[in-house]
């Protein structure tokens, strides 16, 4: 049977989770075997910058981050399934990509 292979991404964990609860109760409500979500490693972007514009004073650092959170959920290929999962709102700052496999 095909699996489905969902990756999400985003900056707001609790977001992230929020929609791998989703995915988890749609597979449990359609019956189809579910492994996940398995935590990616967190992406830290960041960026130093010099508090003082013109180089006078003490040497004060901001230290500016964004932490990128990431999960991957494998269900089977099912069609109510994955129907279902193409309804459902996602919030417009997570990212969510799903990838038919064999």
């Amino acid at each position: 049977m095909q699996k489905a292979r969902i990756r999400l991404t985003g900056t707001d964990f609790k977001k992230v989770e929020m929609v791998c609860d989703r995915i988890r109760e749609i597979a449990e409500r359609t019956g189809v075997n579910i492994a996940g979500p398995i935590p990616l490693p967190t992406k830290r972007l960041v960026v130093p910058i010099r508090k003082s514009p013109d180089g006078e004073g003490t040497a004060t650092w901001d230290r500016w981050q964004m932490r990128v959170h990431k999960r991957l959920i494998d269900i089977d290929a099912d069609e109510r399934a994955l129907r279902q999962l193409m309804r459902t709102q996602v919030p417009k700052d997570i990212g969510i990509e799903i990838v038919l496999e064999s």
